[in-house]
């Protein structure tokens, strides 16, 4: 009787571990990607006449400025793509990932960072030692996305971007930002 009882503890204990384990490193999404494609964003300037003639005024947009461009490296994951910081009309900064292409993992995050991009193994996990600004949560593992930066932001104080893991503090891929 105590033997089965030391069994079924030893099992539930393991049910959970097991349990755990899936959540905490979520290996389903080794083999699930997400891609995600949005436009360059644009803003709406005033309106200005489509024909002499006609007088109706449609509304021209304009494309950001580009500001800061980079090449991105694998760290932890293989990754490719382009970074480019993009100044809205507005004056609002657009951190834009182009054609990425990682794996997909739990907890990722887009960080600007002030962080030297190291190559291999010694530059997976710097960026949490300085300053970093998050863009938010990875939409996608493949694909080109925007992410607005908070107002404020002082380009001038960062230096990388990095496809964070937050979970396990870790680079999937970053690159260093060239001003323009």
């Amino acid at each position: 009787m105590k033997r089965k009882r030391v069994l079924a503890v030893v099992a539930a204990g393991l049910v959970v571990a097991v349990a755990a384990g899936l959540y905490w490193f979520q290996p389903w999404k080794l083999w699930v990607n997400e891609t995600v494609q949005e436009a360059l964003p644009v803003a709406e300037t005033t309106a200005q006449p489509t024909t002499q003639t006609s007088g109706s005024a449609t509304p021209a947009p304009k494309e950001p400025t580009v500001v800061a461009t980079g090449a991105l490296i694998s760290h932890e994951h293989a990754t490719t793509g382009d970074v480019r910081i993009l100044r809205a009309a507005d004056g609002s900064l657009v951190l834009r990932l182009e054609n990425l292409d990682t794996s997909n993992g739990p907890d990722l995050r887009v960080w600007l960072t002030d962080a030297p991009v190291i190559p291999g193994k010694a530059g997976w996990s710097v960026f949490d030692d300085g300053a970093y600004v998050s863009a938010g949560k990875l939409k996608g593992n493949k694909g080109s996305q925007n992410y607005t930066l908070p107002a404020g932001t002082d380009l001038a104080r960062y230096s990388s971007v990095t496809i964070w893991c937050d979970r396990f503090n870790v680079s999937f891929g970053a690159a260093e930002l060239a001003k323009v």
